[in-house]
């Protein structure tokens, strides 16, 4: 008899604790989707900056046809990926696209100084700081929501209610870890 009041006692505190930690967890999830989002709309501006980009600069440099095909492709591959993990492989190889046709605009110094060219980098750089601030965000709400679905009593509530860890996080492509060479 006792044994049954002890085990109904920690089936009720159970579920007490359990049940209190729900409504934060469907919350930060749904903050993820928010916070995602964001990052996706400020990467879609991104996408749309740059077919104009790309035809600033191919009147300008015919001959790196290769570095303009790379980043249509990956602009379109932005485009097709569904999932967020998908669209975080596409932006890395969006960012990488970039930074190549970038090194590419070094090289024509009458491309530099042109307005329209000018104008749509300023405004690229301007989406770029956007981007960077949405994914600190997003990854600051993916850490929090794992870290609240591991600490107790929550990670009761999320064993019990299905709750999975998210690891979709941004990451720095292993490329840009490499610190570029500078000649003079």
């Amino acid at each position: 008899m006792k044994l049954g009041f002890a085990i109904a006692g920690v089936a009720v505190l159970m579920s007490l604790t359990s049940g209190c930690g729900y409504n934060t967890l469907v919350s930060e999830r749904e903050s993820i989707n928010g916070a995602f989002a964001q990052v996706d709309v400020a990467m879609q501006r991104r996408a749309d900056l740059i077919p104009n980009l790309v035809e600033t600069v191919k009147g300008f440099a015919k001959q790196e046809q290769s570095v303009i095909d790379s980043v249509t492709a990956a602009r379109a591959a932005l485009g097709g990926a569904k999932t967020p993990a998908d669209k975080i492989a596409a932006n890395g190889q969006l960012d990488s696209a970039l930074s190549r046709l970038l090194v590419v605009v070094e090289n024509y110094p009458d491309l530099k100084s042109n307005a329209n060219f000018m104008a749509l980098q300023n405004e690229l750089a301007g989406t770029e700081n956007r981007i960077a601030v949405e994914r600190r965000k997003y990854n600051e709400t993916v850490q929090r929501y794992n870290t609240d679905i591991a600490v107790f009593p929550n990670n009761v509530t999320s064993g019990i209610f299905g709750f999975k860890r998210n690891d979709a996080y941004f990451k720095a492509d292993e490329a840009s870890k490499v610190t570029p060479k500078v000649k003079f």
